[in-house]
C-alpha cells in the first residue's frame, strides 16, 4: 500500500491543483508510479474518459502529467453546479441526479465507501498517491462529515502540506489562521507550508518566513514564484484525446499538441525541484529521492 501525500490550501485558488500537477510530474520523472486523487471536486469543467465516464478536468490534467490515462478512480465524485441552489452529482463517472445543497450535505457521508474504494484501488497499484484537498480545511462550518480535507487525510492517514497564495496579500495570516482553526490532531498532520505565486525580491521575504515558522511551528517547505506556464484548459486536453470536427488554428494546434503540453509539465516540474525541498517531501513518503 502506497504512502499518500495531501496538498491542502488556505482557500480556493491558492494553487493546490498546480502543486499536485507539478509533484506528480516530479515523481513520474524520478521513476515512481504516481497517481493523483481528489475525492470530491466541484467544477463545471469536466473530462470524458476513454470508457465514457465523467470526471473533473483538473485530475485528468494531473493524470497526464503523471504519464497516465485519466480514470474516474482519481476523482470519484464530481459536483457540477446546476443552478437554483442545486448540484449535479457525478459519482464514479455517472450522473446520479441533482441535489439541493443541504440534501448533499446529508448525502455525502454515504459516499465514503465509494471514495475509499477508489482511493484503495489506486494505493494498491501505485507507489505514491498525491491527494488534492478542496477550498480550505479551516471552513469549520463544513467540518462535520468532511470527505475532502482533514476528514479524508484521516481516512487515508496522509501527511499534509498547506499552500498559501501570497499574490493577493495576507499569506502569513492565511497560513497561521488556518492552523489556529484546525483541531490539534488535524494540525499535527500538517508537516509543512508552501507559499505560492511569489513575485519580488526573495531577500525581502526571508524575515517573514522566519517569523512564520516561529508562529506556525511548521517548516516552510518552499516558496514557488508566480509561474508563466501554460497548463491547458478543457478544450486543448480534449483535442489531444478525441477527434474534433473543426480544424484548430496553428497557434491552437501548437498549444494543444502533446509535445507542447509535455514541455509545460516539465517546466512546472523544474520549478518544483528548484523551489521546494524535495528531500523533505520524499522523507514524508518514506521514499528515497532518486534524483539525488
Amino acid at each position: 500500500m502506497s504512502k499518500p501525500l495531501m496538498i491542502q490550501g488556505t482557500m480556493s485558488n491558492a494553487g493546490k491543483s498546480i502543486v499536485v500537477t507539478g509533484l506528480c510530474r516530479v515523481f513520474y520523472q524520478d521513476g515512481y508510479k504516481v497517481a493523483p486523487f481528489k475525492s470530491q471536486n466541484m467544477s463545471s469543467n469536466s473530462f470524458t474518459t476513454e470508457d465514457g465516464l465523467e470526471m473533473a478536468l483538473a485530475q485528468a490534467i494531473q493524470a497526464e502529467a503523471a504519464g497516465l490515462t485519466p480514470s474516474v478512480l482519481m476523482n470519484p465524485i464530481l459536483l457540477k453546479p446546476a443552478g437554483n441552489m442545486e448540484t449535479q452529482a457525478i459519482v464514479n463517472g455517472q450522473n446520479r441526479g441533482s441535489l439541493a445543497a443541504l440534501d448533499y450535505t446529508a448525502y455525502r457521508k454515504s459516499l465514503i465507501p465509494e471514495i475509499m474504494r477508489a482511493y484503495n484501488s489506486l494505493a494498491s497499484d501505485f507507489d505514491i498517491v498525491v491527494i488534492e484537498g478542496a477550498g480550505s480545511p479551516a471552513e469549520i462550518n463544513l467540518r462535520e462529515n468532511d470527505i475532502v480535507n482533514m476528514g479524508l487525510a484521516e481516512l487515508t492517514d496522509a501527511n499534509v502540506l498547506l499552500v498559501g497564495d501570497i499574490d493577493p496579500g495576507g499569506v502569513f495570516a492565511q497560513l497561521v489562521g488556518t492552523l489556529v482553526l484546525l483541531e490539534e490532531q488535524e494540525r499535527a498532520r500538517v508537516k509543512g507550508l508552501i507559499i505560492n505565486k511569489f513575485r519580488g525580491d526573495f531577500e525581502l521575504l526571508k524575515p517573514g518566513l522566519r517569523m512564520l515558522e516561529e508562529r506556525a511551528q511548521k517548516p516552510v517547505v518552499g516558496t514557488l514564484p508566480y509561474l508563466d506556464i501554460d497548463i491547458e484548459d478543457e478544450d486543448s486536453l480534449s483535442a489531444r484525446t478525441k477527434h474534433r470536427d473543426s480544424e484548430p488554428s496553428s497557434q491552437q494546434a501548437e498549444a494543444g499538441s502533446p509535445d507542447y503540453q509535455q514541455a509545460q509539465y516539465n517546466i512546472l516540474a523544474a520549478a518544483i525541484r528548484e523551489h521546494l525541498d524535495m528531500e523533505f517531501i520524499y522523507s514524508l513518503l518514506d521514499l528515497p529521492n532518486k534524483n539525488q
